[in-house]
């Protein structure tokens, strides 16, 4: 049974950081219902919604560790991609953030962190079907409101670091619709800062508790492999009607969380 279970975490790990790397999208918002529902359906192992958001922020850390580095080796230390007053500035609020909101998780209900899970499943979607409209440019000479982005990313980062996300999801649209940064800019500079969401995270999950360690570990090996399978993926085909079939996949999952919360 147990080997069972631990050939499920690695396809877990693997399908979520699979379509993470293939639709540039937060895994944890893939993971989640998956780590939540799957293991108990199947009947190997009933995870607590607490037990789920850990697993999942190790996972992201983990797969955005490997993002960061695979992006310093393809473009070096100081590509011109990479706003570093931005990551100063939104790494602040979201590492805050996301501490704090790993560690209230160790005081609230697995009815309320699926409710933050909800509330944030009806995000993506929306977030998912709107075009974005960003730019080409490069880092340099950008102008954005530090006093609007840090605030924003303490936000993402309290909701992001209660359900175990990066958050990454909800930020690339921020930073493109409201702090108005260029597209290839922003997806070069979130990498950062999720990776520095994920530390806050991960620390507030190691004091809050809840961490089955094997399962983590089987887990954060899955999505190790599947990230950058995804990304290779992404260059070669057309993800639009795999987009929507997330979509439909994450509007599922809301459904059934909130008829369970309900």
């Amino acid at each position: 049974m147990d080997v069972l279970l631990y050939l499920l975490m690695i396809s877990l790990g693997f399908v979520g950081s699979f379509f993470s790397g293939m639709l540039g999208i937060g895994g944890a918002i893939i993971n989640y219902p998956l780590l939540l529902f799957v293991p108990a359906g199947l009947g190997l192992a009933h995870f607590s919604a607490q037990e789920v958001s850990s697993i999942s922020m190790f996972q992201v850390f983990f797969a955005s560790l490997s993002g960061v580095i695979a992006f310093r080796k393809r473009n070096g230390k100081g590509s011109p991609l990479v706003h570093k007053g931005l990551v100063r500035d939104m790494g602040i609020g979201i590492l805050a953030g996301s501490l704090l909101g790993g560690l209230a998780s160790k005081y609230m209900s697995g009815d309320s962190i699926n409710l933050v899970y909800g509330i944030l499943a009806v995000v993506a979607v929306i977030l998912m079907l709107k075009k974005n409209k960003g730019t080409q440019e490069q880092a340099a000479e950008i102008v954005y409101n530090r006093f609007v982005a840090i605030p924003i990313a303490f936000v993402v980062g309290v909701v992001s670091g209660i359900v175990g996300a990066g958050g990454a999801f909800i930020l690339i649209p921020i930073m493109l619709t409201i702090l108005k940064i260029p597209t290839r800019v922003t997806i070069a500079s979130s990498l950062a800062i999720v990776f520095i969401s994920a530390i806050g995270g991960v620390a507030g999950k190691l004091y809050a508790g809840h961490i089955p360690l094997v399962p983590v570990l089987f887990t954060v090996i899955g999505s190790v492999l599947g990230a950058p399978l995804g990304s290779v993926v992404s260059a070669k085909i057309d993800v639009k009607y795999l987009r929507y079939g997330l979509i439909v996949l994450i509007c599922a999952t809301a459904i059934k969380v909130w008829s369970d919360i309900l």
